[in-house]
């Protein structure tokens, strides 16, 4: 999925988090609801102007994100 059609990142909104496109839902809150055992269903209910395809593209934006960070293991001990 590409997700670039969906999330647009905007200084002036959420101070800069990554949001769906033409609303003021961020990828973080998304995931969040995803997160806490939220259906696509259940999300898409509780807020109808949502799509399906936005859900994906939150889910596509916080894997590529997250295959992209780097760890650092630091000594133990």
């Amino acid at each position: 999925m590409n997700w670039h059609n969906r999330i647009i990142v905007d200084p002036k909104i959420l101070v800069g988090k990554p949001i769906i496109k033409g609303t003021r839902m961020s990828v973080e809150f998304i995931v969040d609801l995803l997160g806490n055992g939220w259906s696509n269903e259940q999300i898409l209910q509780e807020y109808d102007h949502l799509q399906p395809a936005d859900i994906q593209a939150c889910l596509a934006y916080a894997s590529e994100v997250l295959r992209s960070e780097k760890v650092y293991l630091l000594p133990t001990g």
